[in-house]
């Protein structure tokens, strides 16, 4: 089953809205046997939980592409749920793109995560594909000239690396929502307030989509470190006190890291958000433990039998 999970108030850690909170969770292409095997066992964890979808990611410089292909046809075979696989403009001309984009529509997606991508390692600065779309607006208005796509873009509460200023960047974004993006989902933050000064900078620009705000539970501080530096999202110093000395205690970790989590996704209901997307790194224990302080609780399953 797809769709939102209403909540209603109360629980222990603070008091809930009585907005309704529509969660949605993002998925990586196994690997390996044994990755795959979490994969799936993440994905039958969460999916009771009744996101109104989960995207499947494509690869920073484009990769994996029969890899997400492969997760994606799996989840429209075996569940109930809305799957939205990322595309990205690395790499493939626009007729690869768009055969791409037909064949998903042909096996039943609806929704596409639509992104520039990052350049291959070997690459220093992005260059657009010589017969490709340039850049996610073009993406955007390419697919829409495929099928009837709901599409989601990125947003940067920090602003884009390569973006010169943060008005140019909210420019931008309005660009690809103008040509046919249906929301955008943030960078994962850690502090509030860039969210939320954020998202009044897009109200004051005419952005009226919904903004979700990307959560990243942490699993390990070090690779957070890692993906904080590649993306340009900072890490509080608040923040990494809060993990010092745990680097072999991982029970601790785990507790701190749902303390920390739960505390902002608490920030941000109380601001009026009603939608969060999870990277949940394959992991489902975080996730599903966030979602329950939230008020989300299981809806009838959405995984099929056997």
């Amino acid at each position: 089953m797809t769709g939102s999970t209403a909540v209603q108030s109360g629980s222990a850690l603070g008091a809930l809205t009585d907005n309704p909170v529509n969660v949605s969770f993002e998925f990586f292409p196994p690997a390996s046997e044994k990755m795959e095997a979490t994969l799936w066992q993440s994905i039958q964890h969460l999916a009771p939980l009744g996101p109104t979808f989960v995207s499947v990611t494509y690869g920073a410089d484009g990769s994996t592409r029969d890899r997400t292909h492969r997760v994606v046809s799996r989840l429209l075979r075996e569940t109930d749920l809305t799957a939205a696989p990322h595309l990205t403009c690395i790499g493939a001309s626009r007729d690869d793109i768009q055969a791409v984009a037909r064949d998903y529509w042909d096996l039943g997606v609806r929704h596409i995560v639509a992104l520039r991508g990052d350049p291959p390692q070997d690459q220093p600065t992005y260059r657009p594909h010589r017969d490709g779309y340039a850049y996610a607006v073009d993406l955007v208005r390419g697919l829409r000239e495929v099928a009837d796509f709901d599409i989601s873009v990125a947003a940067y509460p920090e602003t884009h690396p390569e973006a010169p200023d943060s008005a140019s960047d909210i420019d931008n974004l309005k660009r690809k929502l103008d040509a046919g993006a249906s929301r955008a989902i943030t960078q994962f933050f850690f502090d509030t307030g860039l969210y939320l000064r954020f998202r009044d900078r897009c109200a004051a620009a005419g952005i009226d989509v919904p903004i979700v705000p990307g959560i990243l539970p942490i699993t390990r501080f070090p690779q957070l470190q890692r993906f904080a530096k590649a993306c340009g999202a900072s890490v509080p110093q608040w923040l990494e006190a809060e993990f010092e000395g745990l680097e072999d205690d991982r029970d601790t970790r785990r507790m701190i890291a749902a303390n920390v989590a739960i505390h902002q996704v608490r920030q941000l209901q109380r601001e009026g958000v009603e939608d969060f997307h999870f990277y949940t790194l394959n992991r489902s224990q975080l996730t599903f433990a966030i979602c329950h302080s939230l008020g989300v609780r299981p809806v009838p399953a959405a995984i099929a039998a056997g």
